[in-house]
């Protein structure tokens, strides 16, 4: 007879009750013992509510009732990697495919994982297995391009992160607006007399970095050029050559059927044939408002170096508790260099610690062209890998960027301190996962070193001063 526990938490995981399922395979193992079917619905409840401690739990008595269950050392594997356990996780990995080498999945993660670890020959191999069991794994695509863009491998790495867009689309549960819209999706057809709209994609700092490729779409001979772009965006984005129109996304849905085809801003680097050595870097590419910058200017009058400083990201990004900063106290050894002024630019910060030589400025800070109008008043922007380093970069004011060592977006490529994306940005990595000391360490020697100082007149005249070496 089938277990009734089983049957009721397999139904409340189904109706998308994750919670319940797991409270109720809980109440089953505590009265009937171990059941491989509970451990199994009760990681998988776990796994979903964020719980991966209690799903590690579950996966590894699985795995202890039957060593060769490929899926649930699989999914041990992910629950580890989440929890910090890189070298058990690999072992899980590597268990899994023992008894099931065809997983392509298990390989994509196994090279995920391998990725992180800096072991890059070995994640190529294990994506390039994944596509040759599987051709048709967006994720395998993807994983492998962000892997090869890395490396500055952009030839064969573009085409391969299109499969993000496949990932992205699979797992999409409402129906497509673009689609009932009638647009096609541009693949690098002619736009001679055609109107094509560019869509938002990932974070406001992808946003940033890929506006820059407007210019070059008009250039193929659109006869419109529409830009959509998150409202907190919209004043700043119409500042940038190229599109003919900026909306917000709120206005997009009823234009879409206006237009031939749909793009991507992440796509356009394929579609323009992009290599390290024909990235568009001219900057600036967006522009302060010279209204906002004359209202902020108050916010930031008086003399001496001025230094903007970001330490954390959006929380929901998957790894902000890497690349975002513990807390202030990181930045401490900042505060003893003698003819600096540092400046607040971190939003949803709270109140400052009491005492530091920092002005938050963030209360001034309604959108991003209020930030471009602070930032282009600054000699220098410290941050960490988020969207106002990013908006610094596309302004040409100079900025010092702080990099985790686990998961480095591929952006940064691979052994630089420098960014062919943005001329004026350096680059402080960590060598130790979590160790920020060193990275700040040689930033502060840094600043010490080379402390640029602007004349009365470019005060006056808002200009800059020159970047920091």
């Amino acid at each position: 007879m089938d277990n009734p526990f089983v049957m009721q938490a397999a139904q409340c995981l189904f109706d998308g009750a994750p919670a319940d399922a797991l409270r109720i395979a809980r109440m089953g193992m505590t009265l009937a013992g171990d059941a491989p079917a509970l451990l199994e619905i009760a990681a998988e409840s776990a796994l979903q509510l964020g719980d991966d401690a209690g799903a590690a739990d579950c996966l590894q008595r699985l795995v202890a009732l039957d060593p060769s269950d490929a899926a649930a050392c699989s999914n041990l594997g992910i629950a580890l990697e989440r929890l910090g356990h890189p070298d058990a996780a690999e072992a899980a990995y590597r268990q899994s495919l023992a008894h099931q080498p065809d997983a392509a999945g298990t390989h994509s993660n196994l090279g995920v994982l391998l990725t992180d670890l800096h072991r890059e020959a070995e994640a190529e191999a294990c994506f390039r297995q994944a596509l040759a069991l599987q051709p048709d794994f967006p994720r395998a695509r993807m994983n492998l391009g962000q892997l090869l863009l890395a490396q500055g491998r952009f030839t064969e790495g573009w085409p391969l992160h299109e499969g993000r867009l496949a990932e992205h689309a699979d797992a999409a549960s409402s129906p497509d607006p673009i689609a009932s819209a009638g647009l096609r999706h541009w693949q690098g057809e002619s736009l001679a007399g055609k109107s094509i709209i560019v869509l938002p994609e990932q974070g406001l700092g992808d946003e940033i970095q890929f506006c820059r490729y407007l210019p070059w779409l008009k250039a193929q001979g659109a006869a419109q050029v529409t830009l959509v772009c998150r409202p907190s965006q919209t004043a700043l984005l119409q500042t940038l050559a190229g599109p003919d129109t900026v909306i917000s996304q709120a206005d997009a849905l009823p234009r879409l059927a206006a237009h031939d085809y749909w793009t991507v801003l992440l796509s356009l680097p394929l579609h323009a044939g992009t290599t390290l050595e024909t990235i568009p870097a001219d900057v600036p590419y967006l522009h302060p408002d010279p209204a906002r910058v004359a209202r902020l200017a108050p916010l930031l009058a008086g003399n001496g170096l001025k230094v903007g400083l970001v330490w954390r990201g959006n929380p929901q990004h998957s790894n902000d508790a890497e690349r975002s900063l513990p807390g202030l106290e990181v930045l401490a050894p900042l505060w003893a260099i003698p003819g600096v002024r540092f400046f607040s630019l971190q939003k949803d910060a709270g109140p400052l610690p009491p005492g530091l030589p920092l002005t938050d400025l963030a209360p001034a800070i309604a959108d991003f062209a209020d930030s471009a109008a602070l930032l282009a008043q600054l000699d220098l922007l410290i941050s960490i890998d988020s969207a106002p380093a990013h908006l610094a970069g596309a302004l040409g004011v100079p900025c010092w960027l702080l990099l985790p060592a686990w998961k480095t977006d591929w952006r940064w490529l691979h052994g630089r301190d420098d960014s062919p994306w943005y001329p004026g940005m350096r680059l402080f990595r960590q060598t130790q996962r979590g160790d920020w000391r060193e990275p700040v360490g040689k930033l502060v020697e840094t600043l010490m070193a080379s402390k640029p100082t602007r004349s009365a007149d470019e005060q006056d005249q808002m200009g800059r001063s020159t970047e920091p070496c």
